[in-house]
This record gives C-alpha cells, structure tokens and sequence, in this order.
C-alpha cells in the first residue's frame, strides 16, 4: 500500500483535475437523490439520469409514489436494469419514510440501512452527498482504482472502505468516493483504461499500467 505522502500527493493531483468533484445524477433534493442512488444497481448514472426527470416529474415526493403504484413506477423506470424489483423497494421505502421519518430522509446510517433496497454503499453515497458526512461509497469504479493504484488491497468492499477510510488525509476525505469514481469512469476504466491522460501515474503502483 502506498506511503502517507504518496497518498497525499495522489488525491491532491485528482483534486486539480477534479476541483469541483460531484454526482453526477440528477436529482433536485435529497428524496430524489435517495431513489435515483437506489435506481444505480447494476446500472449507470446516465441511464437513471434518463429515467429520473420523467418519473419525479409525475411523482416528485413518497406519497405520490405510493399512490401511483407499483407498476406504473415500474414502467417509468423499465430501461433499468432489475425495474420490477427496484419499483417494489420504492413503494417499500416510500412507505418507511411516511410511516417513521415523515416523509425526510433519515441522517444516520442505520436508518438509512433500514430503508428497503439500501445497503451500505448507497448509504454512505447519501451520508456524503445530502449531509456532507465524509464517507466513501465504495462501487466497482473506486474498489478497482483503490486496489490498482495500491490505496487499498482489500479482498471485500468493506475492507476496501475501511483502508480507504483509515489511508485517506481529512483535508480529502469529503470529496474522496467522486475523486475516485469519477477517476474510475473516465480515465481508469476497467478495459482501456488511459495511463496517458492519468494525472496520478508516477504514484499508481498497477502493475501493468502503460508508460
């Protein structure tokens, strides 16, 4: 694993390529940013981004939601991979934050674990964005950069998490998941991934990183 400056120097090369680092899924307030982060599952941001202004448009809040039902969500949301099982964990959730938060979105991880078709990377992905908590979501994008470039070399996600957590300077904690994430998507990617547009090459410790 890489050295404490070393660690350094890579987060604050992605903090000048990257200045202002964010989501990339549109949403307009923190309900929608929960469901469209759920809508991500073994999808892309692009393509919930396809289906998100259409379905808050006719459904903007949980109550609405509920009362459209569940296979009209469902056919909103059908470009999505897994739509059928992910309209019933919204109806479900809509129903938690009715019934036990009134209608908020709940500030603590364990609430927000609670939620029907939440689990710990979609958790951390709201705690971060919506609260501002310095958590880091780990997804395939940050679980490959982090073990390439040696900032982690967990087996599991939440290892993974932990290192990073643990490795990760405060100063770059906040902004760490879209540093990485958005590193992993563009430059980083699993297959062609780009050494030659990489601003953190000389600290990466991949192995078969192109020169």
């Amino acid at each position: 694993m890489l050295n404490s400056r070393t660690v350094n120097n890579l987060y604050q090369k992605l903090n000048l390529q990257i200045p202002s680092p964010k989501t990339e899924l549109l949403y307009n307030n923190n309900f929608q940013l929960l469901i469209s982060v759920i809508l991500t599952a073994q999808t892309t941001d692009k393509i919930v981004n396809l289906v998100t202004p259409i379905l808050f448009n006719q459904y903007p809040d949980p109550k609405s939601i509920i009362q459209g039902g569940e296979k009209k969500i469902a056919y909103l949301i059908r470009k999505i991979g897994l739509a059928p099982t992910k309209a019933k964990h919204i109806i479900r959730t809509c129903k938690v934050l009715l019934e036990k938060h009134e209608g908020k979105i709940p500030d603590s991880r364990e609430d927000l674990e609670k939620l029907p078709g939440v689990g710990r990377k979609t958790a951390n992905v709201v705690l971060n964005e919506a609260f501002g908590l310095p958590t880091i979501a780990v997804d395939t994008h940050v679980f490959r950069v982090a073990k390439r470039t040696g900032l982690a070399n967990g087996k599991t996600v939440l290892d993974v998490e932990k290192q990073l957590l643990n490795i990760t300077p405060k100063k770059w904690k906040q902004n760490a998941h879209h540093y990485l994430i958005l590193h992993g998507r563009y430059i980083c990617k699993a297959k062609n991934f780009n050494c030659s547009l990489c601003v953190i090459i000389k600290e990466c410790e991949y192995l078969y990183k192109s020169k």
